[in-house]
């Protein structure tokens, strides 16, 4: 639970974002197992054995790779490590979560522990759990809606384009701001999330947030970090996709997409 202390910092009227916000994507699941083999197999769906994509676990190697990032909170100072944790409702986002407080991640005693809806994975309606040639087969007219609108504005039927998960972060970092100024939030999720958070805390355009993903997956259980900047009145990018913790320890580092589609 979180304590008073966490509640009473002062905070400037200028200053109405978190001192610190850590961005980490949870760590390997059993969907990005899958996601692989599928794609060695050259098969057109991904099985995974959870009927749900909130239930995939976490594999034994994403158990690692979130003790590796517990590890990395946990070597901060006291008081400098989150006080506060938002966890996407997702299972695999969850364990990593808590990996990461019981290794002593959080500053002792002012933990705001919470899971939020809004930070979920993208859903993929009928693609879920299709590989790229699995959608070209199945569902070519889906296909050919995404290469004509894009990655960014392309929505599958009982899905959600990137623009839907972008409008639903925009209401969760309006909830940060207004509850969490001025303290230290860690935010556990999903790729597309900690891409989608940097289009709206840098205020990119559609082309550099492409161009972003363009340029290489987010590592599991990476470190993605923004620090409040006085001057500039609000979060700096400080960090992106910071797996150093990873491979201090040798833990595998991983990047495959989560199961459900391919093509994010």
């Amino acid at each position: 639970m979180r304590s008073d202390s966490a509640s009473d910092v002062s905070v400037s009227p200028a200053r109405r974002w978190p001192l610190w916000l850590w961005l980490v994507r949870h760590g390997q699941s059993a969907g990005n197992v899958a996601h692989e083999r599928a794609y060695e197999a050259a098969a057109d769906r991904i099985f995974i054995e959870a009927e749900r994509d909130v239930d995939v676990p976490l594999s034994d190697r994403g158990w690692e790779q979130a003790r590796a990032a517990g590890a990395y909170f946990s070597a901060l100072d006291i008081a400098e490590r989150p006080n506060v944790v938002l966890t996407s409702p997702y299972l695999r986002a969850r364990v990593t979560a808590d990996a990461i407080v019981q290794a002593g991640g959080v500053t002792p005693g002012e933990i705001c522990n919470r899971t939020d809806e809004r930070l979920r994975e993208r859903e993929f309606g009928i693609l879920d759990r299709l590989t790229g040639q699995g959608i070209r087969n199945l569902h070519p007219e889906q296909a050919a809606f995404r290469a004509a609108l894009g990655k960014f504005y392309h929505r599958p039927p009982g899905g959600e384009s990137w623009c839907d998960v972008i409008l639903r972060l925009r209401s969760a970092l309006d909830t940060i701001s207004l509850h969490h100024a001025g303290e230290r939030v860690l935010i556990v999720a999903h790729e597309v999330v900690v891409l989608c958070l940097r289009y709206l805390l840098e205020d990119l355009s559609e082309a550099e947030l492409l161009a972003i993903d363009a340029a290489g997956d987010v590592a599991n259980c990476a470190v993605t970090a923004y620090v409040f900047d006085e001057r500039l009145g609000k979060l700096r990018l400080e960090r992106f996709n910071d797996i150093a913790h990873l491979e201090r320890i040798d833990a595998p580092v991983t990047t495959a997409p989560d199961a459900p589609v391919a093509p994010r």
